[in-house]
């Protein structure tokens, strides 16, 4: 059946207006995107089908030009499309590190930390530096390596906090793999980091682990 002759409250577009997008499936969603399906399938189906052959939302997106255009559905004018919607959100939540309190609630720090490193290949640890007030200061991509291998120095951390005058820092970085749960040394360089930037009175609010989720050190009480 085509998705115009379906209930009003149950085509994507009609239902995203009717009670917002977070109600949505991500099938729902990557329809709305793509507007149309193929021949026999209409563009919920071919969402459904797309999601079961990539496997997840997150690796359609994170997929090569290559890997995307290949699907039946897709191809460069769609990808086009998608990546000009990744850079638009990417923008949306830089511009919200520039507006006073922007960061404050725990959801919108998570948000900004997913649109910046939930798609990288490789491992990246980056720092949010705060003023007094916990405003943001800066975003800033440090050290690009695994963890427990490369690459983090405490040094060059309390230079950069200084540079920047941050009174408080946050730190994130990802896990490629998309599992968020903290290694031990993700614990060991952030005590670590922790007692560096104390000697010089700078707090470090929380650390941050993005994969298919985000992990909060604050909420699991290591930090």
């Amino acid at each position: 059946m085509i998705i115009k002759q379906w209930p009003n409250n149950e085509r994507p577009r009609e239902k995203l207006i009717l009670v917002g997008a977070a109600q949505l499936s991500d099938a729902e969603l990557l329809a709305i995107f793509l507007r149309t399906g193929t021949k026999g399938m209409n563009a919920v189906d071919l969402s459904r089908s797309l999601l079961t052959q990539f496997g997840s939302l997150r690796t359609l997106i994170g997929a090569s030009q290559d890997d995307f255009c290949e699907h039946k559905g897709l191809g460069p004018a769609k990808y086009a499309q998608l990546q000009a919607v990744l850079e638009m959100s990417r923008r949306y939540f830089e511009e919200l590190t520039k507006t006073t309190n922007a960061l404050l609630s725990p959801d919108a720090v998570k948000d900004f930390l997913r649109s910046k490193l939930q798609d990288e290949e490789h491992e990246v640890f980056s720092i949010l530096y705060l003023d007094n007030q916990h405003r943001v200061l800066k975003y800033e991509e440090l050290f690009w390596g695994t963890i427990d291998g490369a690459m983090i120095y405490p040094r060059v951390v309390i230079k950069k906090v200084i540079d920047n005058k941050a009174a408080a820092v946050i730190f994130a970085h990802n896990h490629p793999s998309g599992t968020a749960d903290p290694s031990q040394a993700d614990i060991a360089i952030t005590d670590k980091l922790k007692k560096a930037l104390g000697l010089i009175d700078v707090r470090v609010l929380d650390h941050f682990i993005i994969g298919h989720d985000v992990v909060s050190f604050a909420e699991r009480g290591l930090i």
